[in-house]
């Protein structure tokens, strides 16, 4: 790679400063460099800010900063990686090292994948690399995530499967009907700095095993969580209702209130994982409960007419993202 020393930009995200370095200049013969004045203000900020996500998530994560769940579990990895004096004393010992030189010596297939706006390196980093390695061959794809495992994952695996097998053969989607199930624990973050670290991971696990026991009861998949948050598939809309409200009251037990949304429609499957617009309705829908409520859309309660099951009305909503408005129910508890 080549030295490291060069931009790094941030977006305003939260309550640190912006760095915006893009005319910074090393030296004459790397005019993309970063000044040694900007670095060491950058490492200080980094010591004081690890361990809240900022760095971590901020700056390698971008679509992901935003996201509560992904904040604390960018949080905790830092905290358990290494401490914020051993982070700044990391990025000197990085920004020190000068790999330029090595580039015109490698000899072997060589695939240089960057994103455009990646606020770690910048993209002329990236071309600086790919122009001194004989033979290879340079991608630029759009997004702003420099971890290739966040964002447009498709695309950067695409790459390297032409790259490695000559051919590209892109997702084997597959479509099905299920019922999606989103929960969250309402408050987290408040809970989470009243309680501490240790005393909030111990209560967390425990709300993920009454989760995870309840799911299996009723037969629903996990498919994927975020922190303090659940989705689950189930193939029966009226056992996915059961399920969150027992989930709901069980957590309850434990002291944290929930929110839970339901919707049933056709999603794409990709190994484990589903996707499509019936998940993103599933989790607007959750975002409007209340602390301790199920939610439905109206395909859920047609689906379920002569369950026994009971509904109250809660109006026509737009959903974010999905056209059109939607009616949306509260399940009434028994």
């Amino acid at each position: 790679m080549p030295d490291v020393r060069r931009n790094v930009s941030c977006p305003n995200v939260g309550p640190h400063p912006v760095w915006d370095l893009r005319e910074s200049v090393a030296g004459p013969d790397y005019p993309i460099g970063l000044p040694i004045n900007v670095l060491e203000a950058f490492r200080e900020w980094a010591e004081k800010t690890w361990g809240t996500g900022a760095p971590s998530a901020d700056f390698f994560a971008p679509n992901l900063a935003r996201d509560e769940g992904s904040r604390r579990s960018w949080a905790r990895f830092e905290r358990y990686a290494v401490s914020p004096a051993g982070i700044k004393a990391l990025l000197g010992m990085l920004h020190e090292t000068d790999a330029r030189q090595t580039l015109s010596v490698i000899r072997v297939p060589t695939l240089v994948v960057h994103r455009q706006g990646d606020q770690v390196t910048r993209v002329e980093g990236a071309r600086y690399i790919a122009e001194r390695i004989q033979g290879a061959k340079y991608v630029e794809l759009p997004g702003n995530d420099h971890f290739p495992w966040v964002g447009d994952t498709a695309s950067v695996l695409n790459e390297v499967e032409e790259f490695v097998t000559g051919a590209r053969h892109g997702p084997d989607f597959d479509r099905v009907l299920a019922t999606v199930l989103f929960t969250d624990i309402v408050g987290a973050t408040a809970k989470a700095a009243n309680l501490g670290d240790r005393r909030w991971r111990d209560l967390l696990d425990r709300h993920h095993v009454v989760v995870r026991e309840l799911l299996a009861r009723f037969h629903g998949r996990e498919i994927d969580t975020a922190g303090d948050g659940f989705l689950a598939a189930f193939d029966g809309p009226a056992r996915a209702i059961r399920a969150a409200c027992a989930i709901v009251n069980r957590v309850r037990e434990l002291g944290l209130d929930l929110r839970a949304g339901l919707h049933t429609g056709e999603c794409e499957v990709m190994g484990p994982k589903l996707s499509g617009i019936a998940v993103h309705v599933g989790a607007r829908v959750a975002a409007l409960a209340a602390p301790g409520e199920v939610l439905v859309s109206s395909t859920v309660k047609d689906l379920v007419a002569g369950s026994g099951l009971r509904f109250h009305e809660r109006g026509a909503h737009e959903l974010k993202g999905v056209p059109g408005d939607w009616h949306i129910y509260s399940v009434e508890s028994d």
